[in-house]
């Protein structure tokens, strides 16, 4: 699970959580708002906590939609409203949703999916149905080698034995500049 920590200058800087009630994922928020003021993350790989779930946990009262709904707009107020384009790497459930998320604008500049996936590069586009749009947008999908970046990849880490993370290596692109990942 990850987890964070600032030290009491930050808190005091950026302010209090906002526990305006249930359901709302004040510690999303309160990280986001420490980003947009100019801080900033390292990754620590190995466990500094050791933290206790219970029953009544607030945790528990955020929806998970509340949070991905938080986290599409960050990543298009901090990444994509500064992309003139882009590809979303996953043609599947994952990679479809955040192109449905994203605003009108954002959907518009992706370019293609890309996936492995032969059965999903061989169907050729996805296809928008729920949008009010005429014709329907139809995204294109290809294979990751015949993407361009930039990326968003929507694909969990770890999860393919090592075989997603060796295909990203293979095109040598920098994080945080030609791709970010959001699974």
């Amino acid at each position: 699970m990850p987890t964070w920590f600032c030290s009491r200058q930050w808190l005091d800087s950026v302010g209090k959580f906002d526990e305006s009630g249930k359901g709302v994922p004040e510690d999303l928020l309160f990280f986001y708002e420490v980003i947009r003021k100019g801080g900033g993350m390292s990754r620590v790989d190995r466990c500094l906590l050791v933290y206790r779930y219970h029953s009544e946990a607030a945790t528990h009262a955020v929806l998970e939609e509340t949070i991905w709904k938080e986290r599409v707009g960050f990543l298009e107020e901090r990444v994509l409203n500064n992309w003139p384009s882009f590809t979303i790497w996953n043609a599947g459930k994952q990679g479809r949703k955040l192109y449905r998320c994203l605003s009108a604008a954002n959907q518009k500049k992706v370019v293609s999916f890309c996936d492995v996936d032969q059965s999903k590069i061989t169907k050729g586009f996805y296809t928008y149905e729920e949008s009010k749009i005429e014709p329907k947008p139809q995204i294109p999908i290809c294979h990751f080698m015949e993407a361009r970046p930039p990326f968003i990849i929507c694909v969990k880490l770890d999860l393919t034995g090592g075989g997603f993370e060796e295909n990203l290596n293979s095109l040598k692109l920098k994080e945080g500049v030609d791709y970010y990942h959001f699974s």
